[in-house]
């Protein structure tokens, strides 16, 4: 139960940090993101750490399943951390920000929402009758409901291109056409980071 609250409440600090973002603009709340990240890392640690203790992912198929959910904690920690221009996207910066539109952006505006779900799916079932998997689809659920929220009301007022980036690129689901531009870009800019 504790970990669920924590969740709940990490999930409160990333809508905070949101609004913040566009209305209030005070330097305390924006730690408010960091601070819901550690709340949501640490309500997970506590429903594994529970599962554990219930004897979980003890077989090969189990633990399959933990290796596949912490390739996708991998996939998200990409997603928000290394896929982005750090510096503008998590400090204050002078200027307005540009939007990500290549690699993973290029696939969907919101790809840390597929990680997260598959990594509470595959953690969840693996840790099954522990309550990872409803506490991990809850926090899916408001995953959803936040990236909802940014996509109408956060990002646009933010970055001033992205209502172009909301015509080009699909909200979750990838497309054919979302693939073949994620995979262009992607080695696009691995070439430029090669490149002297």
């Amino acid at each position: 139960m504790y970990s669920l609250l924590l969740g709940m409440l990490g999930f409160l600090l990333f809508f905070l940090y949101d609004v913040n973002s566009f209305t209030w603009r005070s330097r305390l709340l924006h730690k408010s993101f960091a601070l819901g990240v550690t709340l949501l890392a640490a309500a997970t640690v506590l429903d594994l750490a529970a599962a554990l203790r219930m004897g979980a992912f003890s077989g090969l198929k189990d633990l399959i399943l933990l290796v596949a959910g912490a390739l996708c904690l991998a996939a998200l920690v990409y997603c928000l951390f290394f896929a982005l221009p750090f510096a503008e996207t998590y400090q204050d910066t002078d200027g307005p920000p540009a939007v990500c539109d290549r690699g993973v952006y290029a696939l969907c505006r919101h790809p840390g929402v597929l990680c997260m779900l598959g990594m509470y799916l595959f953690w969840g079932l693996g840790a099954l009758p522990a309550t990872m998997l409803r506490n991990g689809l809850i926090f899916s659920g408001f995953n959803t409901v936040y990236v909802c929220f940014q996509d109408r009301m956060t990002f646009p007022r933010t970055f001033p291109d992205y209502p172009d980036y909301q015509k080009n690129v699909p909200f979750l689901i990838p497309t054919g056409a979302s693939i073949r531009a994620a995979w262009r870009t992607r080695r696009r800019s691995a070439e430029e980071e090669g490149s002297p």
